[in-house]
């Protein structure tokens, strides 16, 4: 059940960090949920990692918005090289 948490957190944490970070976002919409979702689990992941949060304790909203504006970053970079 903290997947499917996880996995909602990320959805919306993406759609947020996609409004804050700065300049043109050209990714899509399932692109940017996607990183979103990707973002909240490496959030997750690196908490419980780094003890933050316990096994089975999800990350929460702005661990996981931060996630995904990294991600986000990173994802602009790549896209501009290729």
């Amino acid at each position: 059940m903290s997947l499917i948490w996880t996995i909602l957190i990320g959805f919306v944490a993406g759609l947020v960090a996609r409004a804050i970070k700065p300049g043109d976002d050209s990714a899509g919409f399932i692109v940017t949920t996607l990183i979103g979702i990707a973002g909240s689990l490496i959030a997750t992941y690196v908490g419980q990692a780094m003890g933050w949060y316990t096994a089975g304790q999800g990350a929460g909203f702005i661990a996981s918005v931060i996630g995904a504006i990294v991600l986000l970053f990173i994802y602009q970079m790549i896209k501009r090289k290729a």
